[in-house]
């Protein structure tokens, strides 16, 4: 298939197609007598799980070297506990993401409280996220 059925496909633009060949995360595919990229079912799949999985905060040397880890495993060239290593460490960068998420949800429902009613007085939601201390009432 062509670059811009491949795209359609995967839900993504042709520039996101030709930038992860750049990047190295997707291969250049093999090209047509008429010079055309000729593209495969494996590199549907392939984009719909680099997209999905920055769309979940992976960054694409993330999603790079986990199917690289992945598929060594398979091959035998990386143990299980590797994978278990590497997939360990991304789930408790994504717990410590969870607990701010969590602080920053708490802050922002307290400052929700406190609303902007007062045109003499700085609002307090601004005042917090730019992380100015409240002044204190005379």
């Amino acid at each position: 298939m062509r670059i811009a059925e491949l795209a359609r496909l995967a839900k993504v633009k042709v520039s996101t197609v030709r930038f992860y060949e750049r990047s190295g995360v997707l291969a250049e595919p093999e090209r047509t007598t008429g010079g055309y990229r000729d593209y495969r079912e494996t590199d549907v799949v392939r984009l719909r799980f680099l997209r999905r999985g920055q769309e979940l905060g992976f960054t694409l040397a993330e999603l790079h070297d986990f199917d690289r880890l992945s598929q060594a495993a398979r091959s035998g060239g990386a143990s299980a506990g590797d994978v278990a290593a590497a997939a360990a460490q991304k789930l408790q960068e994504i717990d410590e993401k969870v607990a701010d998420l969590q602080r920053t949800r708490s802050a922002i429902s307290d400052l929700l409280d406190a609303q902007c009613v007062d045109p003499s007085v700085p609002c307090p939601i601004v005042s917090a996220l730019a992380g100015v201390a409240e002044a204190e009432p005379s």
